[in-house]
């Protein structure tokens, strides 16, 4: 879930929507077209060289693809080593190293 829509967010939204439109094998223009945006906005969503989005258009790519957003309380502390640690478990670390 994302609380807040910075570049970041709309970065791995981007990529999250992505994901599913292939998964239910529409094209982008397909997508772009029933989401009623350009395919050039979906485009740029989708490999992260978009800097902001409105909730409008959000919420219809979302709604084509089944999906939504949902708000939850942030969590304004900053993550530990081991919080860090779990997100990339493939992460070999510095040097290659564990």
């Amino acid at each position: 879930m994302l609380c807040i829509l910075g570049t970041v967010q709309l970065f791995l939204l981007g990529k999250q929507i992505r994901e599913r439109r292939r998964a239910m094998r529409l094209s982008q223009g397909s997508l772009a077209e029933r989401a009623r945006v350009s395919r050039a906005t979906l485009d740029a969503l989708e490999n992260g060289r978009l800097g902001e989005l409105g909730f409008i258009k959000v919420g219809r790519i979302l709604s084509v693809l089944g999906l939504e957003l949902r708000l939850q309380e942030a969590h304004l502390r900053r993550p530990t080593l081991e919080d860090l640690v779990n997100e990339d478990p493939d992460d070999q670390g510095v040097g290659g190293r564990r």
